[in-house]
């Protein structure tokens, strides 16, 4: 509430009601229709729908908002009265339900890497997924405060854009073993006629030394730094710091010199270098720490020195609240996990970063929380949306940006290095920070 409104509001409880007061003012805020669903890990509830326009107030994306619910809302929702205003709708119990992530503590219905999927959601099953829900709320709950206290000026907030890339796979041949080439090579050679990529494959494999080479396919850091800079973005690369799967890590180690010349230049470039947790750590936190020390520990012998350390777990994996007190206790800034491989769109509500509570020991943290709206394959890859044109593609991509721009909230976008199979994918990634 303070972040989002700049007042330090005081919240009075009695039961089955809370009050929202602002010291120094008369007049409150009751919600009177606290919801038991709020504060338990199940996605079995209804969704109602709640039209702003009848009762006077502006949706910021559509007029007709999203309200999860085991009940049917009163109508009117929100009442007006000489004592301030009374809202019948738990908006702050939907706040902690999505942001903690409460929805997903000790679930069942995981996929094959035992994350968490868009599928198995609240949001996903009542079609909200694509809203920033909490967003939307807190704007409704702002302009109830400025009626309430009028003279309340609420805290201002712009949109802005912050782009990253998971270094799965920094090089296409220069790490792989020359079995492994052979194959490749046999692939291109007689399976695809790719007569370009048959001699690309060796070539790379031997002429890289201490830095990446210009013709491997997945040496497209540069360009996407170029393009970050002409839209005035810090790019921030997230580098594998272990492996603890021979099939799902990568084939680098941060050691290598070509690797760590790679971190020197998009530091010396401005942009930010971050953690991504080998495949087997999320439910591991030691793991996770020596990683991070790891990273911190090659970052500080190339003198890098950063305000912040960020970044996302390998593949999405994250165990709530697990995951969340491993980043917390080896000192991480922030996460960027909290999005949905099988789906983009806004898996905890919001597109604004927020700072990170323990729903189990019930605590307040230090790490934030900055939610992952879109990730590249999650539109484009057969195994989810399967968008493969490019017009699809990155109209799917602008209109979660474009609802993230109605709120004046943050865009978040994860492009890997490696995922340009085909030239309109360049194409679509420069429109999309353009837009």
């Amino acid at each position: 509430m303070k972040e989002r409104f700049g007042y330090n509001f005081v919240l009075s409880q009695k039961v089955g009601e809370l009050t929202l007061l602002l010291p120094g003012r008369q007049g409150s805020i009751s919600f009177d229709n606290l919801q038991e669903v709020f504060h338990q890990s199940r996605s079995d509830f209804s969704c109602e729908q709640w039209r702003a326009s009848v009762e006077g107030f502006k949706g910021p994306i559509e007029d007709t908002l999203f309200a999860p619910s085991s009940t049917e809302l009163s109508a009117p929702l929100i009442e007006l009265c000489d004592q301030g205003a009374i809202i019948h709708y738990d908006i702050l119990g939907l706040a902690y339900w999505m942001l903690s992530r409460l929805e997903e503590i000790g679930r069942t219905d995981l996929d094959e890497h035992q994350r968490f999927p868009a599928v198995s959601s609240h949001a996903y099953k009542h079609n909200y997924l694509e809203r920033p829900i909490i967003d939307e709320w807190m704007i409704i709950l702002g302009q109830v405060i400025q009626q309430v206290w009028p003279q309340t000026e609420l805290r201002r907030h712009e949109f802005s854009v912050k782009v990253s890339h998971d270094v799965d796979t920094p090089s296409q041949y220069a790490f792989k073993p020359w079995p492994t080439i052979g194959r490749m090579m046999a692939g291109y050679l007689l399976k695809r006629r790719e007569f370009k990529a048959f001699f690309t494959a060796p070539h790379v494999k031997l002429a890289t030394g201490a830095q990446l080479h210009p013709a491997d396919p997945y040496n497209t850091f540069d360009w996407l730094m170029d393009v970050s800079e002409a839209n005035n973005i810090q790019s921030a690369f997230y580098f594998l710091c272990g492996r603890t799967s021979p099939v799902r890590d990568s084939d680098y180690e941060l050691e290598y010199p070509a690797i760590r010349n790679l971190i020197r230049r998009i530091h010396d470039r401005g942009h930010e270098i971050g953690l991504h947790p080998s495949y087997g750590t999320f439910q591991k936190p030691e793991l996770i720490k020596q990683e991070a020390d790891r990273l911190k520990r090659v970052c500080a012998e190339l003198g890098i020195v950063q305000t912040e350390w960020g970044g996302r777990m390998h593949y999405l994996r994250w165990e709530q609240p697990t995951t969340l007190r491993a980043w917390e206790n080896c000192g991480m800034s922030y996460d960027s996990t909290l999005g949905y491989a099988d789906s983009p769109g806004f898996r905890c509500g919001t597109c604004y970063e927020y700072p990170a509570f323990d729903p189990v020991a019930q605590t307040h943290l230090r790490l934030r929380i900055r939610p992952l709206v879109v990730m590249e394959c999650s539109v484009i890859s057969c195994m989810y949306l399967g968008l493969r044109n490019s017009d699809e593609a990155l109209k799917k991509v602008t209109d979660l940006k474009k609802k993230c721009r109605k709120v004046n909230g943050l865009f978040t976008l994860l492009w890997h290095n490696s995922y340009f199979d085909n030239k309109e994918l360049f194409g679509v990634y420069k429109k999309a920070l353009q837009c």
